[in-house]
C-alpha cells in the first residue's frame, strides 16, 4: 500500500474501490489511505501479510508517540474497513479495539469574544466564511464547500450538501449573515464556489485553521480557539437563548440527541438562571449561639 508514483497495488486500488461504493468522504478515503499506508510501512511489508499481533503492536506504537485518541481511533476505523471489507477477514475488525476516548467538554466562546475573534481575521474571505460558519453551526469542511447558489435568500435558509456522513441538511439564513454575503459578494464576485480557492476548487480548509490561530492571537484570547470551536458556540449560544435541543440537533446534523445535550454542560446563561433549591428555604446566615 506504499505510495507508487507510476503505478497504483492492485490492493491499495481495491481498497479505493470498496470506500467509493460505500460512499465514503474523500477526506475520509485520504484518511485511511494514510492509515493503512504508514501501518504497512512501520513492518515494511505489504498490509495483507500482516495480522492482529501487528496491529496491536502498531497501537502500542503509536500510543508511544503521543498520537492524540481521535487519530487513533480514526486508525482503529482504517484498519477495521481494510481487514473487514478489502480482505474480506471478518474476525479481524471486531477484535481492532478503539482507545476509550476522554469526554472533555468542549471550548465555548461568549458572544464578545465572539465579536473579538471575526474582527481580528484581516481577510476579508476568510472572516466571511469564519462568520458564516459560527452563525450557520458549520464544519470547517461544510463552509468551504458552500457554492453560491446555495445561499437561498428567497427561503431564508443555507443549504448544506453532503455533511459528515455524506447526509444533505438546512440550516437557517440569518439577516445579518445575508447582508454580509452580500456585501462580501459585491468586493469579491465569486461565481461557483461562495468561498473559492485556487484554480476551480473551493478555499482548503486548512486556510481556515491558520486563520483561527492568527486571530485567536491577534484579538488576545486565552482560549484555544479552532473553527469547532465556533459550532459548539453556534449551539450553546442557542441552547441558552431557550431553542429546543431537538431543533439545535437537526442544525447541527447530529443522528444521535445524546451528542447535542452535551451542550447543556456549557450553557451557563441557563445553568445560572436555575434556581438552586435553597433558594426556597429561609435559612438564616448567623448561626444561632
Amino acid at each position: 500500500m506504499t505510495d507508487v508514483p507510476t503505478a497504483m497495488s492492485p490492493l491499495r486500488r481495491r481498497m479505493i474501490d470498496d470506500m467509493t461504493l460505500r460512499n465514503l468522504s474523500p477526506a475520509t478515503q485520504r484518511s485511511y489511505l494514510h492509515a493503512v499506508t504508514k501501518f504497512s510501512r512501520y513492518f515494511g511489508r505489504s498490509p495483507d501479510r500482516l495480522g492482529l499481533e501487528d496491529v496491536r503492536t502498531f497501537q502500542v506504537y503509536l500510543v508511544s508517540q503521543g498520537i492524540s485518541w481521535p487519530a487513533l481511533n480514526q486508525t482503529v476505523c482504517a484498519l477495521r474497513f481494510f481487514y473487514g471489507v478489502t480482505l474480506d477477514r471478518a474476525e479481524i475488525p471486531e477484535r481492532i479495539t478503539y482507545a476509550r476516548t476522554p469526554r472533555k467538554l468542549p471550548t465555548i466562546l461568549s458572544a464578545d469574544e465572539v465579536v473579538r475573534f471575526l474582527e481580528a481575521v484581516p481577510s476579508l474571505k476568510a472572516r466571511t466564511a469564519l462568520t458564516t460558519a459560527y452563525a450557520a453551526g458549520l464544519r470547517a469542511s461544510e463552509a468551504v464547500s458552500l457554492r453560491v447558489c446555495d445561499i437561498d435568500s428567497q427561503r431564508m435558509v443555507i443549504q448544506v450538501r453532503h455533511g459528515k456522513g455524506g447526509k444533505d441538511r438546512t440550516v437557517m439564513l440569518s439577516l445579518q449573515l445575508l447582508s454580509i454575503l452580500r456585501t462580501y459578494w459585491r468586493l469579491a464576485h465569486p461565481s461557483d464556489w461562495l468561498f473559492p480557492g485556487r484554480g476551480d476548487k473551493p478555499m482548503h480548509v486548512q486556510v481556515l485553521h491558520a486563520a483561527c490561530r492568527s486571530a485567536t492571537q491577534a484579538a488576545g484570547l486565552t482560549k484555544k480557539v479552532s473553527v469547532h470551536t465556533l459550532r459548539h458556540s453556534f449551539a450553546t449560544h442557542l441552547l441558552e437563548s431557550g431553542v429546543d435541543i431537538r431543533i439545535i440537533q437537526v442544525l447541527l446534523g447530529h443522528s444521535n440527541l445524546s451528542t447535542t445535550a452535551r451542550y447543556t454542560q456549557v450553557a451557563t446563561v441557563t445553568l445560572a438562571g436555575t434556581r438552586s433549591p435553597l433558594d426556597r428555604l429561609n435559612l438564616g446566615v448567623v448561626p444561632p449561639a
